[in-house]
């Protein structure tokens, strides 16, 4: 088998995860709009259906077809429980208590949960001192957003269930990764397909806190089908597109920009306020993510792995940088 040096490509990477984390980042903005007129139930399987929506049009548009074995569903299916369903979910619901912004620095726990899953799984081995000191860091960041020794405080359920949502991401992630990418199978019909999942697992859902009758305005409209076909269905074929050429621990380290995006927006356009207790927790995590990176060992040398159809329609530097990142398996 051949192979490549991963220092090719990274003009492309760097795009790759800046445009990744401008999308993801304003997820929570859109998320806080939808959920003026939205119960956290529907927000949640409306994203799922509008991305689905979005991403069937463009695979089908493309002329790529859903996977058809049983086996591949059945791994989308896992992948679409802790990648989609359960942290849209707990997302939507965290953020009726929580700032948007606040909810965007706990979603930049998400590398720390991926290098944790690393170490326990055992893809990450012979972790470094400044490493395991930036887990723990940043965990400790978590902690003080938290405040769990602030007893009565209102938005403990859903500070807790954000953090919850990272983690589940980053198994996602890590799953995806493994199992799904790189292995013949086109990103637009993965994450086709993995949205599909995601809204099957979703709309069960409704009974239970979705059936509520609707009174949307125009703008929460706009928020609603925002949230649906550009941050979930572009920003999650996104997403699969750079674990196939970056890696899933590589795609989680986003996580750690999304706080500059959320909080922004969070505070330019719905006004709020921002404590310096989140500040520290916001600095402190951030320094955590800073190490685990900063200190991370790339490999050396990566298999490079036969082109996906995906391939044809890309230009040669475009697929030199993803065949140049792919993680082998």
């Amino acid at each position: 088998m051949n192979r490549v040096g991963v220092g090719g490509g990274g003009s492309w990477a760097g795009l790759r995860i800046c445009v990744l984390a401008l999308l993801w980042g304003s997820t929570f903005l859109w998320t806080e709009l939808a959920l003026e007129a939205l119960t956290p139930v529907q927000v949640t399987v409306v994203r799922c259906v509008l991305g689905a929506v979005t991403l069937l049009a463009v695979c089908l548009g493309t002329g790529r077809r859903l996977p058809h074995e049983r086996a591949v569903w059945g791994r989308v299916v896992v992948a679409a429980l802790f990648c989609n369903a359960v942290p849209f979910a707990l997302f939507s619901f965290g953020q009726r208590s929580i700032d948007s912004g606040v909810a965007g620095v706990l979603n930049a726990t998400t590398p720390l949960w991926a290098l944790l899953i690393g170490v326990l799984t055992g893809a990450e081995r012979g972790l470094r001192p400044a490493r395991l000191g930036g887990l723990l860091l940043g965990f400790a960041g978590v902690v003080l957003i938290l405040a769990p020794w602030q007893a009565a405080r209102p938005d403990g359920w859903g500070v807790l269930a954000v953090a919850v949502a990272a983690a589940s991401y980053a198994v996602g992630f890590a799953y995806m990764g493994r199992f799904l990418v790189g292995r013949g199978i086109p990103t637009i019909s993965l994450s086709a397909a993995q949205l599909l999942a995601a809204t099957a697992l979703t709309v069960p859902l409704l009974p239970a806190g979705g059936s509520v009758p609707v009174d949307i305005d125009p703008k929460t409209l706009i928020a609603v089908v925002i949230l649906g076909v550009v941050c979930t269905g572009a920003t999650f074929h996104l997403t699969y597109r750079n674990i196939a050429a970056e890696g899933a621990t590589n795609t989680a380290a986003v996580g750690y920009l999304l706080p500059v995006v959320s909080v922004a927006l969070g505070i330019v356009v719905l006004d709020e306020a921002f404590s310096l207790r989140i500040a520290a927790g916001m600095a402190i995590v951030l320094a955590g993510v800073g190490l685990t990176r900063r200190h991370a060992r790339p490999p050396a040398t990566v298999t490079r792995q036969p082109p996906t159809p995906d391939s044809a329609t890309e230009e040669p530097a475009h697929r030199l940088a993803r065949q140049g990142g792919r993680p082998r398996g």
